[in-house]
């Protein structure tokens, strides 16, 4: 890595096929990282954040350590699940469809495909969301005992205002 928020190339890798997969899909530099848009929305914005210069993202992602995170569209009905699963996922204040997710170690990429392809599907017009196979039901996030069962208000209450 080289500049602030720069992105490990091997999740570049990862998240270059899924998203440039999608019609009409493209990449381009973001403000920091790396974001894949559909005509003009972003549905995708990868970045490395640095505590000392995006700390809206540190805070949301409630990291005081570099970390890379990924930010998606969600429909709001399935937002709350994700939510209820903790970590990796977190609640960013700018955008009521906004989710992030910390790109870690125990990253399931199989699930964020799903993510990514309904984000893209979140923001594409009707028309090229009908090209996209969809997986029949959401990526389910389990809860039990041991597991919060919901996060976005204590991390909401660690956003800026």
């Amino acid at each position: 890595m080289t500049d602030p928020g720069d992105v490990p190339p091997e999740i570049l890798a990862r998240l270059r096929p899924v998203c440039l997969g999608l019609p009409e899909a493209y990449e381009e530099p973001a403000w920091v990282g790396t974001r894949w848009r559909i005509r003009k929305r972003t549905f995708a914005h990868v970045l490395t954040v640095d505590p000392d210069h995006q700390a809206a993202y540190a805070r949301a992602a409630a990291s005081d350590e570099p970390i890379c995170v990924l930010t998606f569209r969600s429909p709001g009905d399935e937002i709350a699940g994700l939510l209820a699963g903790g970590h990796p996922f977190f609640k960013p204040d700018w955008g009521a469809d906004v989710v992030g997710m910390l790109l870690d170690d125990g990253v399931d990429w199989a699930e964020v495909g799903e993510l990514l392809t309904e984000s893209y599907c979140v923001l594409a017009p009707k028309k090229l969301a009908a090209l996209v196979d969809r997986p029949a039901e959401p990526p389910a996030r389990p809860t039990g005992p041991g597991q919060p069962s919901g996060t976005s208000g204590a991390r909401r209450d660690m956003l800026p205002g």
